[in-house]
């Protein structure tokens, strides 16, 4: 079952949770900030690149208050501003000249570049603690590697098409390092903020060190 809803679409998916559909991840984080607010009868929010989950729904009622809820948002409501989280960087990532080259711009300009930017956490992957943040113009997007590396280091901040992120655990990976923070992306056993550091909805800036 699905219904229209204003430019997206509500899906029951299974008989405890619906999944909305948006046009981007930016309209997804948007969307969970504005359902959490609301109160939603819910166990819980996950925003995704352009889909909104809503699991844990008890009945009827609580679909319907959910539908209710979306049909009420629009991308230009108010969106509640998550926690800061400022990370420092030494930036002397592998690819960071390239990604200058890219932008047009020499390394100093291109690391002035990524500090002026306040991005946003909207959802969580790839591996636990890994958080895609949004917020890179599209002036600034970079391909991703045509060949993955086959490790990246703990703590490389990297970019990819419009997407930033930070490696939590050395892993693969095809995006372009620009530099490195020592902040701890993942801690199963942190209690404030959480094990994430940069759960969905987090504000993130980044500091030269």
């Amino acid at each position: 079952m699905s219904g229209r809803v204003g430019a997206r679409r509500v899906l029951a998916y299974g008989p405890h949770a619906l999944l909305v559909e948006v046009d981007d991840a930016d309209g997804a984080a948007a969307l969970a900030s504005w359902l959490r607010a609301q109160g939603p009868p819910a166990e819980d929010v996950v925003p995704a690149a352009a889909t909104v989950l809503v699991d844990g729904l008890a009945d009827a009622a609580a679909h319907a208050a959910v539908r209710d809820a979306v049909a009420r948002w629009h991308p230009r409501a108010g969106v509640t501003d998550g926690p800061l989280v400022v990370l420092e960087v030494d930036y002397d990532g592998e690819d960071l000249a390239d990604v200058a080259a890219l932008w047009g711009c020499s390394v100093q300009e291109a690391v002035a570049r990524h500090t002026a930017l306040e991005l946003t956490a909207a959802f969580c992957g790839f591996a636990p603690g890994f958080s895609y943040l949004v917020g890179l113009p599209a002036a600034l997007a970079v391909p991703r590697l045509a060949t993955p590396r086959t490790r990246v280091p703990a703590g490389s901040v990297a970019l990819a098409d419009r997407w930033c992120g930070v490696y939590p655990t050395a892993s693969p990976g095809g995006w372009r390092l620009i530099g490195r923070t020592d902040a701890v992306l993942w801690d199963p056993d942190r209690l404030d903020p959480g094990p994430a550091l940069l759960a969905p909805g987090t504000r993130v800036r980044f500091v030269a060190r």
